[in-house]
């Protein structure tokens, strides 16, 4: 029996795929979350899952850097990612830092059957208009997801609002910190991205295609 995890925020998308997926195989079970924390739970609950399709634009994922934390986490699991996005500079970096297989949202039934199927062999898969278009991954690329994975989520979400060009205290209050943890924080980012300033942070999150996280209340 294959089990899969669906973590898409999305519940019509959700349960399209899955609709999609029981098509395909006569016995499956399909796990489903629509947050990276809830995917993150799930993941540590299941070990026997064969196959992850998740979404880059999940609440708390942080984008790439969800891929990233994943694929850091549990690296022989197959990671598809599924994306409404089918920008060739994103898809390069998806399979650079560890997805096995890009499947854009547009995809009909058949493709998604292709790529599962695919995958699930041990062979990376990209829609036959995306592939030859997709540059080589470059070794900067990888060694970035290295860097970032070895990140803790506390000292991510510190990076993020570096990003965003919040002030120490600013971030103290968001994270309901002191100043000197972020401090020891910030320090900890500089040293793991081997950098020696925020400027040089903030282009590295950069890189990952950050969005705006929301306050924690």
């Amino acid at each position: 029996m294959n089990q899969f995890l669906i973590a898409d925020d999305h519940p019509l998308f959700r349960a399209a795929l899955k609709g999609a997926l029981q098509n395909q195989f006569d016995t499956l079970t399909v796990f489903e979350a629509d947050t990276f924390d809830s995917t993150l739970t799930i993941l540590s609950q299941q070990d026997e899952l064969d196959l992850l399709l998740l979404d880059l634009h999940m609440p708390g994922s942080g984008d790439l850097y969800g891929l990233i934390r994943v694929r850091e986490d549990y690296p022989s699991l197959p990671i598809v990612v599924v994306s409404g996005s089918e920008d060739l500079s994103v898809i390069s970096k998806v399979m650079a830092y560890g997805a096995m297989g890009f499947i854009p949202k547009s995809s009909s039934p058949q493709e998604i059957n292709q790529a599962i199927d695919t995958v699930l062999e041990g062979d990376n898969w990209l829609p036959e208009n995306i592939k030859d278009k997709v540059a080589n991954t470059a070794h900067e690329d990888k060694e970035l997801a290295q860097q970032v994975a070895s990140l803790t989520p506390q000292q991510f979400k510190v990076l993020q609002y570096l990003h965003e060009g919040l002030l120490n205290k600013q971030i103290a209050f968001e994270l309901h910190i002191s100043e000197a943890t972020v401090k020891a924080h910030i320090t900890a980012i500089f040293r793991k991205l081997g950098v020696y300033n925020r400027t040089q942070a903030v282009l590295i999150a950069s890189k990952l295609q950050l969005e705006p996280i929301e306050p924690q209340i």
